[in-house]
């Protein structure tokens, strides 16, 4: 009967697993509806804005000056100072996508001299302040970002902070190294360079760059770009952090899944134990009583006898 009580136990707490699974991945999948649905509101301002961003860079002089298109090449390759903006997740249960996300950012600064780390989600910031401590890297403690329910105005921040430490030559480079959904069960790790912006990036064809049109920017196409570039870098950094928050939602929603479905087939497994524990526990006791009532026939007999 221990063994019957024990098998219950299981079953029951199985079940109470199964709930958290099954209410986690519904928690997700709401989520992930509703990142998708911000990013697909805010997409068309963002295509206008590439759009204006291209065409005024078409039609402008070649030698204008703008800063945040400084490249730097004065400074080698192996002394440039980067900054890489990571993002992981809050919180785990979402399969590998922290791990491949790290992996991916530390591939990256294993190319460069200096590396100075802004890390959003709780998971990595632990994982790179640990190192940290340990004297291997360089993370900005002040920089304590979530990475749940991405909004405009947190993009806004970061965009505002890294034009800033690029402005004053703090660092040379800035990336981020983000998760990319390329569909429901497959997820890519990827790094894009947000700083300095390269012209290239803006010309999908030849059309883009013939000048064709003269354009009078007022006050300057220095003063235009000025104001456009940091809503640009606020659109490149919220589409980070939305692929990453709709992958990291996917990720977890498969992780739910998969625990669901081994939790399943654990109840089937022991579900049939159960029965046979209680079918053997029903056998005994059955042979039991038949012993029980052949004693006493014979006891009545060998009575009768004497």
């Amino acid at each position: 009967m221990s063994n019957m009580r024990e098998i219950r136990e299981r079953i029951k707490s199985i079940n109470d697993i199964m709930k958290i699974t099954n209410a986690m991945y519904l928690i997700s999948s709401s989520k992930l509806k509703k990142a998708k649905k911000d990013l697909a509101a805010t997409e068309p301002y963002f295509d206008k804005l590439l759009y204006a961003m291209r065409s005024i860079l078409s039609r402008a002089p070649e030698d204008i000056d703008m800063r945040f298109f400084d490249t730097r090449t004065e400074i080698p390759a192996d002394k440039r100072k980067k900054a890489f903006i990571i993002i992981t997740a809050d919180k785990g249960m979402c399969g590998s996508y922290n791990h491949n996300v790290i992996k991916r950012a530390e591939a990256e600064m294993e190319q460069c001299e200096y590396a100075r780390l802004f890390v959003m989600g709780q998971v990595g910031r632990m994982y790179f302040q640990r190192k940290a401590r340990e004297g291997e890297l360089d993370v900005d403690a002040e920089f304590i970002q979530t990475t749940q329910n991405p909004t405009l105005y947190r993009a806004m921040k970061i965009a505002v902070l890294m034009m800033e430490l690029f402005e004053q030559k703090k660092v040379d480079d800035v990336y981020i190294v983000y998760t990319k959904m390329l569909n429901s069960m497959t997820f890519e790790p990827k790094v894009q360079q947000l700083l300095p912006l390269n012209v290239n990036n803006f010309v999908t064809s030849e059309e883009d760059v013939t000048r064709h049109h003269e354009a009078t920017f007022y006050p300057t196409v220095e003063a235009v770009m000025e104001h456009l570039t940091p809503n640009f870098m606020k659109g490149l950094i919220y589409g980070a952090m939305v692929e990453s928050f709709c992958s990291e939602q996917q990720a977890r929603m498969s992780a739910m899944d998969s625990a669901t479905t081994s939790a399943k087939d654990m109840l089937q497994t022991l579900s049939l134990q159960y029965n046979r524990a209680r079918q053997a526990a029903i056998t005994q006791e059955i042979t039991e009583i038949t012993a029980g009532a052949a004693a006493q026939r014979r006891n009545a007999k060998e009575a009768q006898t004497l």
